[in-house]
């Protein structure tokens, strides 16, 4: 048996979510970072495979907390921004894998360029907001890209031949949504 919120339109609320990414650095480290503007509905339907999620990224949101890697980032080496300041994300399936544990199939783009990710999902639970009249649903969702595949080929190497970039880059979604009575 699959748990999930009330059926309905729920809307993400992007001050208490993340949409954020790691990416190991110099083989030794992971660098993290996040956008700070997005937005998405996540429609619940009465069953998990009737469920879906939209959202889009502002890639211009990017943040390491580093000006010059983020100025590197937005640039045509990476997310292009110039040509591509979108990045988007849609369902194409969601599977219960039992309790609280989905898998989500979704369609991303970046730089123009879509390929189908899995995610693992875990609805996280809902209740009353703060606001009266308002539910609230929380979600996780954690799935893996190779860079390479959105034309991100960036190949910058050390002397010894590693790469400065790491070509997995894992996404990581912290989700709050609401939705009106």
């Amino acid at each position: 048996m699959s748990n999930l919120p009330a059926p309905g339109v729920y809307t993400i609320d992007a001050v208490h979510s993340s949409v954020g990414f790691v990416a190991r650095h110099l083989v030794a480290a992971k660098v993290r970072g996040n956008f700070t503007d997005f937005a998405g509905t996540i429609t619940i339907g009465d069953s998990a495979e009737t469920s879906s999620v939209e959202a889009t990224v502002q890639a211009a949101s990017i943040t390491t907390n580093n000006e010059m890697r983020d100025g590197h980032l937005k640039s045509p080496d990476f997310l292009d921004l110039e040509n591509h300041p979108t990045i988007t994300f849609k369902s194409t399936s969601v599977t219960s894998k039992g309790g609280d544990v989905y898998e989500l199939i979704a369609d991303v783009t970046i730089r123009g360029i879509t390929k189908s990710v899995p995610f693992e999902l875990e609805y996280l639970g809902s209740g009353p907001s703060m606001q009266p009249g308002v539910t609230v649903a929380g979600f996780e969702a954690r799935g893996d890209i190779d860079r390479r595949d959105f034309g991100v080929n960036f190949e910058g190497t050390l002397e010894n031949g590693s790469l400065v970039v790491g070509n997995k880059v894992t996404i990581e979604l912290n989700i709050e949504s609401s939705i009106a009575a």
